[in-house]
């Protein structure tokens, strides 16, 4: 290969679905690097991914693993992202500063296809990938089916590179089909050049043809040569692999096994020679061209003894140890090898290093001596899609909790948490279950607090069917001064919507004008909690009549008159239950659309109609009403229905009475817990 190779520091996402290898991936791929003596595993737990108590406890990356090497004579940082769906936002992190991804993917054709989300991000965000066909070792299917099970899914043309050379059903190596030059695999070695077997040269010509008119698809050379009859040598082809990846127009295919080290030599020397480099990243992201030091945190890491640490590309110049960025110094500057850590003096541009002690900043922001720095392209956090009510176990780790939430928050943008005015519950809210299970432990593990995660309460309300006229008197003579308070009210039915509405009609002054607030006080305080326990809503009380006492009257006597009205008066106007009722936008594969039905009158919701999910072909889009009761799991479902493609959004549109069987589950469930 003649093509010379970049040397600016390059950074390469490996991504892909739960289960695929990608760990494994990182491990032989620093394994050939050099960087480590010995190749670990994720089963026997000493591998430098997935190294957190978290990850090890559940077999699973839980977040992204950096670790930077030397290779050649060049600086290569490889970011390991977690495949599960629920923690997508790590890959989305790692992704957003990246020069090439490379998509890890199962070589069973039915697993492979659920990298189809992840290529949609992968599209959308215009960024190079390959992909890697993993576990060839064991694969009962051929290349060809699992390719063109990916090309349904992948907005950009695939472009083989190499085809398998099989002993029976084993795959035992493979064909370059650039170079021509055919490979036997050789356990835990490089593998070994070998003759081109005699059984696949026609493949091969075929398979290699097939390349060729993709790329020249993008380059108008290439095309008149082919039209000439006029076969490329292998180093121009070679030359002619980067701009296509770079411009993200197509998607070369590598196959191998990540377990046995099969197809990883041939895996890096692409990613030398054809991955763009930082520079064409940061014109691709539209990054500043400035030449004073310029920076993106990706992921934010607080890390006890250490404390705070940011983990950064450098777009441009230098960041050094002491520097002061965005206001703050600079406290140490780090190379990232796993848990590890090298004490640096300084960062270059490309590279991707921590640095510590800077309070302030935050995962997505751009760090720079500048005011006016621009970082570019960052993509918003994702839209959470599942809630727990958290509360600490022990009462005394409630301040602790605030504390630990803020910087769980901290290193997860998509989380988010809140305090539910109509419940009075804190929410935490994420990607799904898995994901919330995961911050729950972190509280745990992290921060030594015990937290609960219950599922939330559903805001429901209250009204009334028909008015009614009640008259009330609040008296209590104890020595001296007693309480004295009457009122007379028309306690009202109003419009959905309306919300609460307070006048009165006093004529004569009966009730003094300033106890007349302290009446509309107490009917608040009282619609807090209605006949059948949930906050009232569209209700209209006039004041009409009343009486005082020169001396025993007071704003508290009118307002326990108050009280005292609602209580009596409110049984009376046929009190029904609301509940809130959701508009939802159900977006995922048109295959699956019409188990859409099914899901949505299985909770107790109705379809509003379809549509074609706009710039996402192959896609819809189904608009739905459902009621915030049946929402609480819906993602889980969904993900389950659709191979964990489809995904929705959601807004409060409306009360709706709730009435039957289903209402006197919730009434009764609701004087239960007050009791």
């Amino acid at each position: 290969m003649s093509t010379k190779a970049l040397s600016a520091p390059r950074v390469a996402a490996i991504v892909g679905p739960y289960l695929s290898g990608k760990t494994s991936l990182l491990e032989a791929l620093l394994s050939h690097a050099g960087a480590i003596g010995r190749k670990g595993s994720v089963r026997d737990g000493n591998s430098v991914g997935d190294a957190s108590p978290d990850s090890r406890e559940r077999g699973m990356s839980t977040e992204m693993n950096v670790a930077t090497v030397d290779y050649l004579d060049e600086t290569w940082t490889f970011i390991d992202c977690p495949g599960s769906i629920e923690l997508a936002q790590e890959a989305l992190n790692a992704l957003m500063i990246s020069d090439a991804a490379v998509v890890c993917v199962d070589a069973d054709q039915a697993k492979a296809v659920a990298v189809g989300g992840l290529l949609r991000q992968l599209d959308d965000n215009d960024i190079p990938h390959m992909i890697f066909i993993n576990k060839m070792d064991v694969a009962e299917k051929h290349v060809r089916e699992t390719l063109e099970a990916l090309q349904a899914v992948s907005a950009h043309p695939l472009v083989l590179r190499e085809i398998p050379i099989r002993d029976g059903d084993a795959v035992t190596g493979h064909v370059d089909l650039v170079s021509e030059r055919a490979f036997r695999w050789v356990e835990g070695k490089p593998s070994e050049l070998i003759e081109l077997p005699e059984q696949v040269r026609d493949r091969e010509s075929e398979a290699r043809a097939e390349m060729l008119e993709s790329l020249a698809d993008f380059d108008d050379q290439l095309l008149e040569s082919l039209l000439e009859d006029v076969i490329p040598s292998s180093d121009e082809v070679y030359a002619k692999m980067s701009a296509p990846l770079k411009d993200n127009k197509i998607v070369p295919v590598f196959f191998g096994s990540a377990l046995h080290d099969h197809g990883i030599r041939r895996l890096l020397k692409a990613l030398r020679h054809e991955a763009p480099d930082a520079r064409a990243t940061a014109a691709r992201l539209g990054v500043g061209t400035k030449t004073q030091p310029l920076a993106r945190v990706f992921k934010t890491v607080h890390a006890g003894h250490a404390g705070k640490l940011s983990y950064v590309r450098v777009w441009s110049g230098e960041i050094a140890d002491g520097m002061t960025l965005n206001g703050e110094r600079v406290g140490g500057v780090q190379r990232i090898l796993g848990t590890k850590m090298e004490k640096l003096a300084k960062a270059e541009a490309g590279m991707v290093a921590s640095l510590g002690r800077l309070e302030k900043a935050a995962t997505g922001d751009v760090l720079a001596a500048e005011a006016d720095a621009e970082g570019g392209l960052w993509s918003a956090p994702l839209t959470p899609l599942f809630s727990l009510a958290v509360r600490a176990h022990n009462r005394r780790d409630e301040v602790k909790l605030s504390v630990a939430l803020s910087k769980l928050l901290d290193e997860d943008p998509s989380l988010t948490a809140e305090l539910n005015q109509d419940t009075g519950e804190y929410l935490l809210s994420g990607q799904g279950e898995v994901h919330l299970k995961i911050a729950l432990d972190r509280f745990r593990t992290k921060f030594g607090i015990d937290v609960s995660g219950d599922r939330p309460q559903v805001p429901y309300k209250e009204t009334i069917r028909k008015g009614t006229s009640i008259h009330a008197r609040h008296k209590k003579q104890s020595g001296g001064h007693g309480e004295f308070g009457d009122v007379h009210v028309d306690i009202k039915p109003l419009p959905r919507g309306s919300g609460f509405q307070f006048s009165d009609t006093i004529t004569g002054g009966v009730v003094p004008k300033q106890y007349i607030p302290a009446v509309e006080d107490g009917v608040k305080e009282y619609m807090a909690r209605g006949p059948l326990g949930f906050p009232v809503v569209d209700v209209a009380v006039v004041l009409t009549d009343g009486q005082y006492h020169n001396v025993d009257s007071s704003e508290m006597a009118f307002r326990k008159a108050a009280q005292q009205a609602m209580r009596e008066g409110m049984p009376e106007c046929q009190p029904v239950l609301l509940e809130p009722i959701c508009e939802v936008v159900i977006a995922l594969p048109r295959d699956f659309t019409s188990n859409v039905q099914r899901l949505v009158s299985g909770r107790r919701g109705h379809i509003l109609g379809f549509d074609a999910k706009a710039g996402w072909d192959g896609w819809d889009e189904v608009k739905v009403m459902m009621p915030q009761s049946e929402m609480h799991d819906l993602i889980i479902e969904l993900r389950s229905l659709t191979q964990g493609l489809g995904t929705y959004s959601w807004r409060f549109d409306h009360l709706q009475e709730l009435v039957g069987k289903e209402a006197d589950q919730v009434v009764g469930g609701r004087s239960h817990a007050a009791q």
